[in-house]
C-alpha cells in the first residue's frame, strides 16, 4: 500500500515523498520499500544506518532519522506497528498455487495434508496426521512424525527429525497495549528456518519470527516440551533439554546446553559453550564458556557455596 494510506489508516501525519510499501522490517533489516520502528533505546545505534522507506517514532528520537527516511511521529510506535502489521500478514491458506513438488523415494503416509507450493527434497518420510502449509520447504532425508504441524513459509533443512506432536511457525506471542489496556496483535510476519541435522522433540512450540526468522542452527537437538519464542537465535550444536522456555529474540552461541525447566529473559545473548543447570533462571546476557546455576543466575560454584551456607545458618538455628 502507498505510505500516505498506510498513515492514514495509522491516523499519523505524513510529509514527504509518498512510496509503495512493501511490508515491515526490523531497522537494520529493512528494505526501501518497508517500514520499520522505533521503540526501544537500545536500537538506536541500528536507527543511524536503517534503509527503511520510513520509521514509526516518537517525537522524542525523531531528530535521529536518517536523511531519506521519513519519520511517522507518534508517542506509541509499537501499538501503531502492531495496527499496521495486519495490513501485511499473508491469509493463512492460499487460495491458488502449485501443486506440492516431491522428490523421489519419498514415503508419505495417510491424511498428510499439503499447502500450495510446498517441496520436499528426496528420501523425506512424513507419517501419517501431519499437516505441511504453504511455501514450506523440507530438505533431503528429513523424517517428521506423525500429527506434526507446519505452518507457511517455514523451511527445514536436510537429515532433520521432527518428533509427533510439535509445531513449528506457530504465531509469536507479540501484543502491544492501548491505554485503556485493550491488547492489539502483532501478526508475526516472519518464519522458522531450521538447518541441517537439528533433532525437535515431541510436543515443542516453535514460534515463527515477528519480522525476520526464528532460527535452529545446525546440529541442535531439542528435547521434549521446549518452546521457542519469535525472533530467537539457537547456534550451531546446542542441548536444550526438557521444559526449557526462550523468551523472545534470546540469542544462543554454539554448543549451549540448557538443563531442564530452565529459562530466559527476552532480548539477551548466552555465549558459546555455555552451560545452564536446571531450572537456572538467566535474565541478562551471560559470558560463555562457564557452567551456571540458580535464580538469580550464577556461577555453579558459587550457587553450591550458597546453597551450602544456608544450610549451615538453618543447622546453627535449630
Amino acid at each position: 500500500m502507498r505510505l500516505s494510506e498506510l498513515a492514514r489508516e495509522l491516523e499519523i501525519e505524513f510529509s514527504g515523498e509518498d512510496r509503495e510499501i512493501s511490508g515491515i522490517g526490523t531497522l537494520s533489516g529493512a528494505t526501501p520499500s518497508q517500514i520499520s520502528f522505533l521503540d526501544n533505546p537500545k536500537y538506536l545505534k541500528d536507527l543511524a544506518t536503517t534503509n527503511a522507506a520510513a520509521v514509526l517514532i516518537s517525537s522524542k528520537h525523531a531528530s535521529k532519522v536518517p536523511e531519506g527516511t521519513i519519520a511517522l511521529i507518534d508517542e506509541e510506535p509499537y501499538l501503531k506497528l502492531a495496527m499496521a502489521s495486519r495490513f501485511f500478514a499473508p491469509k493463512p491458506m492460499k487460495e491458488e498455487g502449485a501443486e506440492p513438488k516431491i522428490g523421489e523415494a519419498c514415503i508419505i503416509g495417510e491424511n498428510v495434508a499439503f499447502g500450495k507450493d510446498v517441496v520436499i527434497g528426496d528420501r523425506v518420510t512424513i507419517m501419517p496426521g501431519a499437516y505441511v502449509g504453504d511455501d514450506v520447504e523440507i530438505g533431503d532425508d528429513t523424517l517428521i512424525y506423525p500429527n506434526v504441524t507446519i505452518y507457511h513459509q517455514c523451511k527445514i533443512g536436510k537429515r532433520c527429525i521432527v518428533h509427533a506432536g510439535t509445531v513449528i511457525g506457530s504465531d509469536g506471542y507479540g501484543f502491544a497495549h492501548t491505554k485503556a489496556g485493550k491488547h492489539v496483535k502483532l501478526y508475526q510476519l516472519g518464519n522458522v528456518v531450521i538447518e541441517d541435522d537439528v533433532e525437535i522433540g515431541a510436543n515443542c512450540a516453535i514460534d515463527r519470527g515477528a519480522l525476520e526468522s526464528t532460527l535452529i542452527k545446525e546440529g541442535t537437538k531439542i528435547d521434549n516440551l521446549v518452546h521457542v519464542a519469535h525472533n530467537c537465535e539457537i547456534g550451531e550444536y546446542c542441548l536444550i533439554t526438557g521444559q526449557v522456555g526462550l523468551s523472545g529474540s534470546t540469542k544462543l552461541g554454539r554448543n549451549v546446553v540448557m538443563g531442564g525447566q530452565s529459562g530466559t529473559a527476552g532480548h539477551l545473548e548466552i555465549g558459546p559453550f555455555a552451560t545452564i543447570a536446571a531450572r537456572g533462571g538467566v535474565t541478562k546476557s551471560i559470558a560463555g564458556g562457564k557452567v551456571y546455576a540458580g535464580f538469580p543466575l550464577m556461577e555453579h560454584k558459587k550457587w553450591l557455596k550458597l546453597n551450602a551456607t544456608l544450610s549451615r545458618l538453618l543447622e546453627k538455628k535449630t
